[in-house]
Parts: C-alpha cells; sequence; structure tokens
C-alpha cells in the first residue's frame, strides 16, 4: 500500500478520551500512584456493576484465575476442566498450582463450552470446572451449573471477553464460585493491563486479597498512608498481583462507558452482517458470520470471529497476509490448547482428541471490532476480504 493510499485499519484501537487522561493526571498530581483510594473504588464499581458482593482488583486476569483457583484449595492431586478454545492463561493457572488441565471440546456455533462438553472430561480428581466466556458471548450456564452443582465441583468463569455481557439478566462473572474479568488494552474495558476477580465468597475474597499482595495481610498497601502501620506479619507465601491506582482510575472511566461502548460494538457487528449480505460475488456464501445473540442474552462483542467456509478455509494464511498487505489488521482466535506443544508433550494430546476445536481453529479470522470503527472503514474490511478470497 502507497504512502498516499488509504490508512491501516488496525485490528483493534482503544477508545480512550479526554476523561480518561483527567483521571490519569489526577492520580499524578496526588503523590500516590500505586494501589490505593481509586483502586478500592473500582472494586466497589464493578462489584456494582457485575452484581457480587465482592471484587478483588489484580493486575491482571490470568491473576485473577489463579487466585481463584488458588482460594478454592487446587492443588497437585486435583483436575480442572479446561476449554481448549481459549488463550495460555486458562490453562497455565491450573499448571501454577501442580493440578492438571484437562481440555474440553466446545460448541461449533458459539465456540463455547457446553455441559456436554465438560461432562466427557470429569474425571474422579475434577475440582472445577472453567468456563470461557468466548468472544463476550456468555456460555449456557444453567446446565452447566446443575452437571457441577450435582458433583460438588465449583465453577469458575473466565470472564476476560465478557464485560459487560449477561445471560438472563446475569453477567458474566457472577454465576459460578468466582470470575475473572480482564482490563488489558484490547479489552472491552481497558486499564492497560489489569484484572478483577469477583466473588460472592467472602472466603475467597478474603483469601485473595491476602495473596494478591505477598499474603502479609489484606491492607498491606497501607503501609506508607499517614493512617498505616509499619508492622506486618505474613501468612501465607503470597503472590504480586495487586492493581495501581494510575490504571483503576482509567478503568472507573472505562466502567463509566462500557455499555456506551458495548453498543457501539454492537453497532459494528451490525454493520458488518448489512456489508457482508450487500457484498457482490457471492461473498456472503463463502463466510460463516458470528450468531446474533438470543433474546435473553447481553454480547459484549470482543470479537468478530468470522469463519471461512469450504475451499475458502484451506487459503486462511493467504488470506490473512492478503488482507494485512492491504492495510487490514486481522487475528486469529484461538489456536486450540491441544494443538501445542506443551500440551502434547505433557499429556500426549492430538488434533483429532477434540476434534471442533481443531475443526473451527482451522476457518477462523478475526476482524477488527471496536467503538470507534466506522462504517466506511468496515465496508473497506469486507471489500478487502472479498478481493483476498478472490485472489
Amino acid at each position: 500500500m502507497s504512502a498516499t493510499g488509504p490508512a491501516r485499519i488496525p485490528f483493534h484501537r482503544p477508545s480512550i478520551g479526554a476523561e480518561e487522561r483527567a483521571a490519569v493526571l489526577e492520580v499524578l498530581d496526588s503523590g500516590w500512584l500505586t494501589t490505593g483510594q481509586r483502586a478500592l473504588a473500582f472494586e466497589e464499581a464493578v462489584a456494582a456493576a457485575v452484581g457480587t458482593r465482592h471484587a478483588v482488583a489484580v493486575n491482571s486476569a490470568t491473576a485473577a484465575l489463579h487466585l481463584a483457583l488458588e482460594a478454592l484449595g487446587i492443588g497437585p492431586e486435583d483436575e480442572v476442566v479446561v476449554p481448549t478454545y481459549t488463550f495460555a492463561s486458562s490453562g497455565e493457572v491450573v499448571r501454577y498450582l501442580g493440578a492438571r488441565p484437562r481440555l474440553a471440546d466446545v460448541d461449533a456455533r458459539t465456540l463455547n463450552v457446553t455441559a456436554e462438553t465438560l461432562e466427557a472430561q470429569l474425571r474422579p480428581a475434577t475440582k472445577a470446572i472453567q468456563v470461557v466466556h468466548y468472544g463476550g458471548r456468555v456460555a449456557e450456564m444453567g446446565p452447566i451449573l446443575e452437571l457441577a452443582r450435582g458433583r460438588g465441583i465449583a465453577v469458575v468463569e473466565d470472564a476476560a471477553h465478557a464485560i459487560p455481557a449477561s445471560r438472563g439478566g446475569v453477567a458474566a462473572g457472577a454465576f459460578g464460585e468466582a470470575g475473572a474479568l480482564s482490563f488489558y488494552a484490547t479489552k472491552t474495558v481497558t486499564t492497560g493491563e489489569g484484572g478483577m476477580l469477583v466473588t460472592n465468597s467472602d472466603a475467597i475474597a478474603d483469601r485473595a486479597r491476602m495473596m494478591r499482595l505477598h499474603g502479609i495481610s489484606r491492607d498491606a498497601w497501607k503501609r506508607y498512608t499517614a493512617g498505616g502501620s509499619w508492622y506486618y506479619e505474613i501468612e501465607e507465601v503470597g503472590f504480586k498481583y495487586n492493581l495501581a491506582d494510575l490504571a483503576a482510575a482509567i478503568g472507573l472511566v472505562q466502567l463509566q462507558r462500557a455499555e456506551e461502548m458495548r453498543l457501539a460494538r454492537e453497532r459494528v457487528a451490525g454493520c458488518y452482517a448489512a456489508a457482508f449480505a450487500a457484498a457482490p460475488g457471492g461473498l456472503a456464501e463463502r463466510v460463516q458470520l458470528p450468531d446474533a445473540p438470543g433474546a435473553d442474552e447481553v454480547a459484549a462483542w470482543h470479537l468478530y470471529p468470522l469463519r471461512l467456509r469450504g475451499a475458502a478455509a484451506e487459503r486462511r494464511g493467504e488470506v490473512i497476509d492478503r488482507l494485512a498487505a492491504a492495510g487490514i489488521g486481522t487475528s486469529v482466535h484461538f489456536i486450540p490448547l491441544h494443538l501445542h506443544p506443551y500440551y502434547r508433550r505433557t499429556y500426549g494430546y492430538r488434533p483429532e482428541d477434540l476434534p471442533v476445536a481443531a475443526a473451527e481453529y482451522a476457518r477462523e479470522i478475526s476482524l477488527p471490532i471496536y467503538p470507534d470503527l466506522t462504517d466506511g472503514e468496515v465496508e473497506r474490511v469486507v471489500a478487502e476480504l472479498g478481493r483476498a478470497l478472490a485472489g
């Protein structure tokens, strides 16, 4: 693309405005940059938004997942069922605790786990189930909870893609024993880096608050405030997972804008559907668009996961390269865990062991979707995809 050609459309562009900048400057001027009152206020705001008794601010959704499983007592003799169609963190937090992640296949339509795919992986050692709400669409939790509760198995939600998202009026993260939210740079609500553990359990919240900051006390951050104490005691060997006020200040503004930005993403998704329907050359027949949410669902639209059909799927790598050359950023979500060398080497997984995930991964492309993506940019993405498939 020449220097005078159209501007590149990145895969992601953060929606950051004057209010976020002012919030950061206010923290900088306060002289208190690390965990403090903004982090506490962010916790309260997230708990209210999700509808849980507690929210524990941490530096990533990975940390939130780790703390949730640690608080549930997961250890070396245990297994946790994890969707194979997810990012690295969902499985690795289980290994942090010495437990085995047993991978589950997904539904071909939503790419979420179901009660059936999870049940196929339950073993006597299963102590927890992890549910990933893929792309910002909440899994069908009713049957999953019934399955888990009937077996005495804890449910932890990886809701990294899913704020604000809900099913049946219940927010993602509020169904199980605990949930993990992500505020990473590309997420629907961002703090740059950051996460939150949400739970209705006093025991899980208390344990997570202590373990997120070296295991020394739930209020360890207060040591350097005017009302703090120099004295502390190490209760457990904990972690360095706390969230700084600089990040929390951004999060407070972003959370206030969450529904506005979700609606903007929903608009982009609708624009994609219209553009594909109007595209020439039978493009709509060569791709599978993500399903619209059901009547009881609110989708966060973190991803727009397109899937190529037929012979087009065999050219996915070439299509991605052609789009990149045309200035269109894309990605793939995700390479299933059971296809990665670690899981194949350690547990002997083969591609055919979880066939739906392997097949859907091979034809998936994630298109740009974010609040500031214009209708014209969506039309250009669709047009360039049509050219890439025709080439």
